[in-house]
């Protein structure tokens, strides 16, 4: 390694590790915290101002845009279902169906069906204001807010799984296509990694985990319902329904060519963005009937999902600015030539590069990306199976979520934990899927 590359990866690590620092010891907000971390990474590598100033505004604009409407649409949509008792006699039937025990069984199922086709930040959205819900209900035994934990932290593992694991969640289908793998077999692959990994990073772990954790009220929090809840088929129909837009933009990949062309139209519908967008509107009228044009009504839905945005919204942000700066550096280039250099089996490599983007970017989309058009020639010249080599990219674009990841913000947002506690549940979590993970890859990919 050159001087300069070693420069870059004490700059990356000076930098993290100053945000982390910043917002642990210093009691800063992350949104400044990250901002600080940026710069002095950026600089510390030997960008120049101007180039670290730019890519600070690139990195926090690229992941509002995407990200931060996904987020602002899904608190509103949350907002609906909790103000209409749509959430909450949600939360109420699947707890009466699965009893307190068999909770955190039933979050983790659900988790696992409704995050297949959605990106990891669009099912937490979705899915968690019904589990926060449903957690305070839940009576306050001797577990206290560690049974609460223990209902929210299985569904979290099965959002982490899909969004790692199995296509045709976007993550992994991406890196099926940049590696040639059979779409078909990966899948089956997939769901034979993710089913155990799922339950022992989510009802298992969280036995441990949960343990001693104290919980804030959460960002999302929101008033009181304003009516009597929507039939259960309507609410169901709500948080369905951009899942199956969303779902339906895959169509197209696994039909022919000459079919695909006429349900192109799917690809569009399937946007988060506008799936959301849609759903919002439809929402509307059935969540609230003909009180959808009360003034009050309106009021507070909008005030309710906004509130909690401008925090989240810019951790987010920031998180995203370090990532780029991190990107812009080099460091992605540098750790994919560093391990091209060595003598590891395909997979294993593929696990520790896109571990290594992972750490260093916060984004497993980056990392899954990258590592993909890194292990193409790897794969065709090694003979690896490229099915394998793709789950095993997946498992290592999610270890241990930290300060630059915006999931990081997120989930600390909708569980009410501290900064300290995310890094014991999440980062824990996610550490955990990426292990166990890659653990099965190696074992089943001998098997079978």
């Amino acid at each position: 390694m050159t001087p300069e590359d070693i420069r870059l990866i004490l700059s990356a690590v000076f930098g993290i590790g100053l945000s982390v620092v910043l917002i642990v010891k210093g009691r800063l907000h992350p949104f400044i915290a990250l901002l600080c971390g940026a710069f002095v990474a950026g600089l510390g590598a030997g960008m120049s101002p101007v180039a670290t100033a730019a890519a600070i505004q690139k990195g926090g604009g690229d992941i509002l845009g995407g990200t931060g409407l996904v987020v602002a649409l899904g608190l509103s949509l949350g907002a609906m279902l909790q103000l209409s008792d749509g959430a909450a006699s949600l939360a109420r039937r699947g707890l009466r169906l699965a009893g307190n025990a068999g909770a955190p069984w039933a979050s983790l199922l659900v988790a696992l069906i409704i995050g297949l086709p959605l990106f990891f930040e669009t099912g937490l959205v979705l899915l968690l204001p019904i589990l926060a819900t449903a957690a305070a209900n839940l009576p306050n035994g001797p577990n206290g807010d560690a049974g609460k934990l223990r209902l929210m932290l299985p569904a979290l593992a099965g959002l982490s799984v899909v969004h790692a694991l199995v296509p045709p969640h976007p993550g992994p289908l991406l890196a099926v296509t940049a590696l040639n793998a059979d779409l078909g077999r990966t899948i089956l692959y997939g769901l034979v990694v993710a089913i155990p990994t799922a339950v022992i990073a989510g009802p298992l772990l969280s036995r441990l985990t949960a343990r001693g954790v104290t919980l804030s009220a959460p960002s999302i929090e929101l008033s009181e319902p304003l009516q009597a809840a929507p039939a259960l088929g309507i609410s169901l129909a709500v948080v369905l329904m951009p899942v199956v837009l969303i779902a339906a933009g895959q169509i197209p990949a696994l039909l022919p060519a000459h079919a695909a062309s006429s349900v192109g139209w799917l690809t569009f519908a399937s946007n988060p963005v506008f799936a959301l967008l849609l759903t919002n509107i439809v929402a509307l009228p059935l969540l609230f009937g003909r009180r959808v044009g009360d003034a009050a009504v309106q009021r507070t839905i909008w005030t309710d999902a906004m509130n909690p945005a401008g925090t989240i919204l810019l951790s987010i942000g920031a998180g995203g600015a370090l990532k780029q700066v991190l990107v812009s550096a080099g460091l992605s280039d540098l750790l994919a030539k560093v391990a091209a250099g060595g003598a590891l089996s395909p997979i294993m490599l593929a696990w520790l590069v896109a571990v290594g983007i992972r750490l260093a970017t916060g984004s497993a989309t980056v990392a899954t990306i990258t590592t993909a058009g890194i292990m193409g020639g790897v794969v065709a010249k090694s003979g690896a199976s490229p099915e394998w080599v793709v789950l095993a990219i997946g498992a290592g674009s999610v270890l241990f979520s930290h300060v630059n990841d915006p999931g990081f913000w997120l989930v600390k947002g909708y569980l009410g934990t501290s900064t300290a506690d995310t890094f014991r549940t999440w980062s824990v979590l996610e550490t955990v899927v990426s292990v166990v993970g890659l653990a099965c890859v190696l074992g089943a990919s001998y098997l079978l």
